[in-house]
């Protein structure tokens, strides 16, 4: 198929630089270029690698756009995408969704009304995909997870929970296949205030429970999670790419040489260009954005 979208970039930093390069390396994407009001500086530097243009405002960005990228900080992804979806774009929005939930729903809500793609950038999703946990035959009795990493001042505006934990809330709420039912936490504040250690017990309807713990206090990264189902463990460590495997199901020991994961980005990129050009399903919509969001502000609100 001939056919591109074009698609901008909004937010000119870290996650806004590598959302910007999968898209000019993208066959069936136009990459229009950049908008980022802040630090157009940054903006510059991008387009100049890149292409596209640097826009000066967001009306010329939208003009310019079939469909937007949010790698913006959290607090503004609520603002922005609803005003993208208004003018009829399709957004990949990073996580979260938005820091509120009535915010969230109201995004959720007029992508539904206008027929446009929404989707939430929880790359776990396709790591999990890879390594087969959502074929499982088994439901799962507990889930233990933990995700630590030190301090980095990029998410920082929101709490450790909506940064980091969100992404194993996700994962929770998706083998699960329902919402909480009970939520207790243990949370501490950094010197600023922030909410940056959390410990969050959880139970689903049916027993299922899960401890989930998050830190950006950690003096180094660490992202694993063991799930106990009636025939075995599964002990996952997704950042060296490891699984112990004892049940007699078989799994993908060897997900971490899957392009998916190798590049979970580039594949929520294409997910999100397959979904707006084939009519793909979006691998993480809108509405799971949301209920990983609600989830979140539940383990904040219940310590």
């Amino acid at each position: 198929m001939d056919t591109k979208v074009r698609v901008c970039v909004s937010g000119a930093g870290v996650f806004g630089g590598y959302h910007a390069a999968k898209l000019a390396a993208h066959p069936r994407v136009e990459f229009a270029g950049v908008y980022d009001p802040e630090h157009p500086e940054r903006a510059q530097g991008l387009v100049a690698e890149h292409g596209g243009v640097a826009f000066s405002t967001r009306e010329e960005m939208i003009a310019a756009a079939d469909a937007l990228i949010i790698a913006s900080p959290a607090m503004a992804h609520y603002r922005q995408g609803l005003d993208a979806l208004t003018h009829g774009l399709h957004v990949l929005v990073e996580k979260p969704l938005a820091t509120r939930l009535e915010d969230a729903r109201e995004m959720v809500a007029l992508a539904d009304r206008q027929g446009l793609i929404l989707q939430v950038g929880h790359q776990e999703r396709f790591v999990s995909a890879a390594i087969g946990l959502f074929d499982f035959p088994e439901r799962p009795i507990r889930i233990e997870a933990r995700r630590e990493a030190p301090f980095d001042v990029r998410g920082s505006d929101v709490s450790v929970t909506l940064d980091l934990m969100t992404h194993d809330l996700d994962l929770a709420n998706r083998l699960a296949g329902c919402e909480a039912r009970d939520v207790s936490s243990v949370i501490q504040k950094g010197p600023e205030g922030r909410i940056d250690d959390v410990s969050a017990e959880i139970i689903y309807p049916d027993g299922l429970q899960a401890t989930i713990k998050a830190s950006r206090t950690a003096p180094a990264r660490s992202r694993t999670m063991s799930i106990e189902y009636p025939s075995g463990v599964v002990e996952i460590d997704f950042f060296n790419h490891a699984l112990v495997n004892n049940t007699p199901h078989a799994l993908n020991a060897q997900f971490g040489e899957e392009a998916c994961v190798v590049d979970s980005l580039a594949a929520s990129v294409d997910s999100f260009v397959r979904a707006i050009l084939d009519g793909d399903k979006i691998c993480v919509c809108g509405h799971d954005g949301a209920k990983a969001l609600a989830l979140a502000l539940r383990v904040d609100n219940a310590a």
